[in-house]
């Protein structure tokens, strides 16, 4: 049965301009909150049909195009080739923008266990364990992401029903848990680097994200740079 959430409320929302490294620019209408349940500072930006002001009479709208994307500082803003956060969110940006709907700029770096602690995970990465055991080592879960907070926002937003852009099948059950429909779920592209190979070989085979990354070989030599696909 879904979760009776807090009641989030819009506290602002504001008009914002991007413009990404390769060109890429629209507008987008960035929407602030009061009453989110972790106390942390997200972020909901309005694309493409979404980027005008927001009221109620938006929901006259089919269900938008909508992705809970995790803030990386690493990957988002100076281009950190370890994951695919940054070529994620700039994918996702057009394809909200085209489509209308939300990007969900959600504070929880790191799958949830902050910034310090992910350069300590990367540390022990570079040690020989998988994103999700550095985790485990550090004495975290594999992933400490909740969405409770982003359920509160679409709620604020007098959204109950999205179609949902990614490939991780944790933020479909926890958003269903938590009160809003999935209509459908609309995969993003792989962004696959010899630098990130065993990243995406990790979300593919121990998260279950709907990855299409060829694996070559027994699992102990996924993380060879020449046992990818490239």
């Amino acid at each position: 049965m879904p979760r009776t959430l807090p009641v989030a409320t819009i506290r602002a929302q504001v008009t914002v301009p991007l413009r990404f490294a390769d060109g890429y620019a629209t507008t987008a209408r960035v929407f602030t909150f009061d009453g989110l349940a972790d106390g942390r500072e997200h972020l909901a930006f309005g694309l493409g049909d979404r980027a005008g002001p927001w009221t109620p009479d938006a929901l006259v709208y089919p269900p938008p195009l909508v992705r809970p994307h995790s803030e990386c500082l690493t990957g988002d803003v100076f281009g950190s080739q370890r994951c695919d956060c940054g070529p994620q969110m700039r994918e996702a940006v057009e394809l909200i923008a085209d489509a209308g709907g939300f990007l969900l700029y959600l504070r929880q770096e790191g799958r949830g266990i902050g910034l310090y602690a992910k350069l300590d995970a990367y540390l022990l990465q570079d040690a020989g364990l998988d994103t999700y055991e550095a985790n485990l080592a550090l004495g975290y879960t594999e992933d400490d992401r909740d969405y409770t907070a982003a359920a509160q926002m679409l709620q604020a937003l007098g959204l109950s029903r999205v179609a949902l852009l990614s490939n991780n099948p944790d933020k479909a059950a926890q958003l269903g848990r938590l009160g809003v429909t999935v209509t459908e779920r609309v995969p993003t592209g792989v962004h696959l680097s010899p630098a990130n190979a065993r990243y995406l070989a990790t979300k593919a085979v121990r998260g279950a994200h709907t990855l299409d990354v060829p694996l070559v070989g027994p699992p102990a030599q996924w993380w060879a740079g020449d046992a990818i696909a490239l």
